[in-house]
């Protein structure tokens, strides 16, 4: 069982500084970096005695969230926005309080902010305004390992790998893919969706790969519906027997045009997306999905923050997340 002096010696202070730390002592003296220091030993080992600690009025430390989306785009994508709670939820836990950005707001940083999360895709020219700022920066849902930063992703290449295998097992081998193409928030950079790359890559291992069933539009419903009905009225009889959707929004789309023409889901072809929103139970038939733990993406990235601002200079890291396979109605 850890106890009060487990947690001092690692933290090279004196259980009774420790135990005033836990029980949220407002008259204590203690450096901001030896309070979160403290409350992270606690989480780490488990130490289950005190309650979790929230910020004190003298609490001064703050993380800065900056999101790569509008505050409206954020509300019409769930996903950004599950991964913004839960990184808001760890803070809070280890005692920092949030400022909170959006790509439209002007980001101007207090004294107080001590650490960046970036939240989404950004250009080398937004990194390196950001890297202006001086702070320690982690980015989350997007690989800067060769920019130098620390970041939190999705383990891309064994999830499309799963839903593949899976369509495999159920003897459809006729496997076409719907795929989302998106741009930083200036305009500067295309992004090419990981998850098209290894569709591609896997399918050619498999000796299934046929160019004719991939098809490329924005991450929207709008944009599902629009390709489905291209992949409808272009294959005719050669149509696939199963989809993989890089997203929920590209796969309530394309499940309404597949709808319209007539097309049985999943008797006549299975769907399979990727997010696991809640949008997904909330359509007919119910879609598979690819279920991504967002809000631990969060988390994780807040730890990695705290850790490097108590223990600067320790080497880059990318935190790949698993994901898994949640099985619904769209799928045989």
């Amino acid at each position: 069982m850890v106890t009060l002096k487990d947690i001092a010696r690692q933290a090279k202070v004196s259980q009774a500084t420790v135990s005033r730390v836990l029980n949220k002592d407002a008259s204590l003296s203690v450096s901001e970096n030896t309070r979160h220091r403290i409350l992270t030993l606690a989480d780490e080992l488990g130490y289950s005695k005190h309650q979790k600690t929230t910020n004190s009025p003298k609490a001064r430390q703050k993380i800065a969230i900056y999101q790569w989306y509008s505050q409206q785009e954020e509300l019409d994508d769930l996903y950004y926005y599950s991964i913004r709670i839960g990184l808001e939820k760890r803070a809070q836990e280890l005692g920092y309080d949030i400022v909170r950005f959006f790509n439209d707001d002007n980001f101007c940083l207090e004294q107080e902010v001590i650490g960046i999360i970036a939240i989404g895709k950004f250009s080398t020219k937004q990194i390196q305004k950001l890297e202006r700022h001086k702070r320690e920066i982690v980015f989350v849902d997007f690989d800067t390992l060769t920019a130098g930063h620390h970041c939190v992703t999705t383990d891309f290449d064994h999830s499309v790998t799963m839903v593949l295998d899976y369509f495999l097992s159920k003897g459809l081998t006729k496997i076409g893919m719907l795929a989302g193409q998106e741009k930083t928030s200036d305009q500067l950079e295309t992004l090419i969706d990981q998850r098209f790359r290894s569709f591609k890559h896997y399918a050619h291992e498999k000796g299934i790969y046929q160019a004719d069933y991939l098809f490329v539009g924005e991450f929207s419903a709008q944009s599902g519906y629009d390709l489905m009905m291209t992949a409808i009225s272009s294959l005719g009889k050669e149509f696939p027997q199963a989809f993989f959707i890089a997203n929920d929004s590209l796969a309530v789309g394309a499940l309404r045009a597949l709808q319209e023409a007539g097309i049985a889901v999943p008797d006549s072809v299975s769907l399979i997306s990727f997010n696991d929103t809640p949008i997904t139970k909330q359509v007919y038939p119910a879609l598979s999905s690819v279920t991504v733990f967002t809000e631990e993406m969060g988390s994780t990235a807040v730890d990695i923050l705290n850790k490097q601002l108590i223990h600067p200079g320790q080497s880059v890291t990318m935190t790949r997340l698993g994901t898994k396979l949640s099985h619904r109605d769209s799928s045989i």
